[in-house]
């Protein structure tokens, strides 16, 4: 009788795994639920979805492959992690996509089953990688997951190709033993999704057990892992998604205003899912339009403006382009308006599943005329939620459209999210004119911002439109002089909104020789880059602008004070080109732009050459 191993439980800080498949093979399923049982756990963790544009590539191909990294550990972290130390690869083009970017010496566990001659081809592989010593130097676990899926089921009544869906379970559930995970989250899971499906229920359940049974019996697997919770402050956690967090912050800022919320928007990938998220929350008023277009989406949400509610519509790259005739409207009417912008790789429809940052001069500028809007930008996945209540605040309070502009990375990643108390978080004063004698459409007050009328209101019935207005009457005017007055008042009043916002800060070493400056979603990259390069000795401080029009009023003093601007962007320079016009500064330009996040690897490296290798 052969000797029973013992296996060894080993606790680590922290680890980055990578879910690889066909797009049919539930791998954002998988990842999601893999995320969401870790934050239960109470560990740190940040998330990338990966997949591809096609709505349904061909099987077993390159194109197909979809992936879903995700970063945990016992510690605190900001980023999905810059290379998976495993990966999970449910076929030969899984594997032969993912593989370059894991770590030298990284676990590759394989559904063995999927290395046939026709997958090994479609993934263009001249000879099987598990036998032609391709993958020396990685620690390879190739496994029957096919197989094993349909031993554990041959009971089930399901079909073949039903049946065949179920290996992503199995693949979980070996991962929950791995990662020392329970599988009860996932399970609640299962019976609340199919709760009309008692067979779907019985087999993807048995699926996850027999995936979770096999790695505790095996003795293939020598180690299993244990990633202790991090030390978050106290309080009540959910992992977050940037989408659901948008969605979330303007359900909140329409509460805090008092007012019904409207969303009118056209579908467009990544920024759907916020149409979907707040078409569930009729209960607390929000009213959700799908229109035929993105024009007529910005178009009905001006006319809920109009009418009294917090609007918003949200739309991605393309999409704005679309709106910019309307953004225009949104600029002569002076309603207040929030236009989402979840960025992803263009131009045209580009790259609509990745991320992208190169949106920001056409949202600072992309318009007819001299048209100035506000433009906000979030820089995690949970900022989402502050920046979209704090967009609707400056739209509110200054009566102008205000971009909010997120990204493909955010609004697709996920990280645990300390609920807020309601109590927290400020009210936002709206007062909607009521006096009928001092009242005049465009009368202005100390930030220049115009009184908002209810259409209907006996005796403040009034006009507005798209031709330019006559200073306090808001009449139809083509006086020249008029015509440059406003000019300058709707760009005046863009500029006091510097008053209510926070100064520019600066983390790190005050007295450091180079500021790494950014915006969005590149804040936790360029946070850890810097932490790394402090923790070696370097002298390095980080400023990260969520508020680019207006800026920070003390963004030239933060800017001056330092040696070095090394400033991150995944466009070829926009921030760089504004900064440098306003302040006349040198500015270090570091560009990547290639559909994915910042490694902080390379931002780690920018800033070492930056300072010649050695602390200054």
């Amino acid at each position: 009788m052969a000797d029973v191993k013992e296996k060894v439980e080993k606790h680590i800080d922290e680890v980055t795994v990578r879910f690889a498949g066909d797009s049919g093979d539930g791998m954002q399923l998988t990842g999601t639920q893999f995320s969401d049982t870790t934050a239960v756990l109470g560990n740190d963790l940040s998330t990338l979805p990966d997949y591809p544009a096609e709505i349904r590539a061909p099987a077993g191909t390159l194109y197909g492959v979809s992936g879903f990294q995700l970063h945990f550990s016992s510690e605190d972290i900001h980023t999905p992690g810059d290379v998976p130390d495993v990966l999970v690869a449910m076929n030969p083009a899984a594997l032969k996509k993912n593989l370059p970017e894991l770590r030298r010496n990284g676990l590759i566990i394989v559904n063995s089953d999927a290395f046939d001659k026709k997958n090994l081809k479609l993934a263009e592989y001249d000879s099987n990688p598990l036998e032609d010593g391709s993958l020396d130097g990685y620690e390879i676990m190739d496994i029957p997951i096919t197989s094993l899926t349909f031993s554990a089921l041959e009971d089930s009544p399901l079909s073949q190709k039903e049946k065949s869906r179920c290996k992503n379970f199995f693949a979980l559930g070996l991962m929950y033993w791995l990662y020392n995970r329970p599988i009860d989250q996932t399970v609640n899971w299962i019976e609340s999704k199919f709760k009309n499906k008692p067979d779907i229920i019985d087999a993807n359940e048995k699926a996850l057990k027999a995936g979770y049974n096999f790695g505790d019996i095996t003795e293939r697997f020598t180690t299993r892992y244990t990633i202790e919770p991090a030390k978050l402050k106290s309080g009540v956690y959910r992992n977050i998604s940037g989408n659901e967090a948008t969605a979330l912050g303007f359900v909140v800022a329409a509460e805090k205003a008092g007012l019904q919320l409207f969303l009118g928007s056209y579908p467009i990938t990544p920024a759907s899912d916020i149409l979907q998220y707040l078409s569930k929350y009729k209960e607390f008023g929000v009213k959700t339009f799908q229109a035929e277009d993105e024009i007529s989406g910005i178009a009905s949400a001006i006319g809920a403006a109009f009418g009294g509610s917090l609007a918003i519509t949200t739309t991605s790259g393309p999409g704005l382009a679309l709106k910019t005739e309307a953004t225009g409207l949104a600029v002569m009417t002076e309603l207040p308006l929030v236009i989402v912008n979840v960025q992803r790789g263009g131009p045209s429809t580009g790259l609509p599943t990745k991320t992208e940052q190169a949106d920001l001069l056409q949202a600072l500028y992309g318009r007819n005329g001299e048209a100035p809007v506000a433009v906000v930008a979030a820089a995690t996945p949970s900022d989402c939620f502050d920046m979209s209540i704090e967009a609707s605040r400056l739209a509110l309070t200054y009566m102008s459209p205000v971009i909010l502009l997120t990204d493909g990375y955010l609004a697709n990643g996920s990280e645990p999210w300390k609920i807020p108390s309601i109590d927290s978080i400020p009210e936002i004063p709206v007062k909607f004119h009521t006096d009928v004698d001092s009242y005049q459409p465009y009368s202005r007050d100390e930030n220049l911002v115009r009184p908002w009328a209810i259409p209907g209101t006996p005796g403040l019935e009034h006009r507005i439109g798209g031709l330019e207005k006559a200073n306090i009457t808001g009449n139809v005017s083509y006086d020249p002089d008029n015509h440059f007055e406003m000019i300058k008042v709707r760009e005046e009043k863009i500029k006091k909104m510097a008053n209510s916002i926070p100064d520019l800060e600066i983390e790190g070493d005050n007295d450091a020789d180079i500021l790494v400056i950014g915006w969005g979603g590149t804040y936790g990259a360029i946070k850890e880059a810097v932490m790394h390069s402090r923790k070696k000795g370097y002298k390095v401080a980080q400023a990260h602008f969520k508020y680019i029009n207006p800026m920070p009023k003390n963004t030239e003093e933060v800017l001056k004070s330092f040696k070095h601007i090394l400033l991150p962007e995944i466009n070829m320079g926009q921030l760089a080109k504004v900064l440098k016009s306003e302040f006349l500064i040198p500015i270090i330009q570091f560009n990547v732009v290639r559909g994915l996040p910042f490694r902080v690897g390379d931002i780690e490296a920018k800033i070492v050459e930056v300072l010649g290798g050695k602390n200054e």
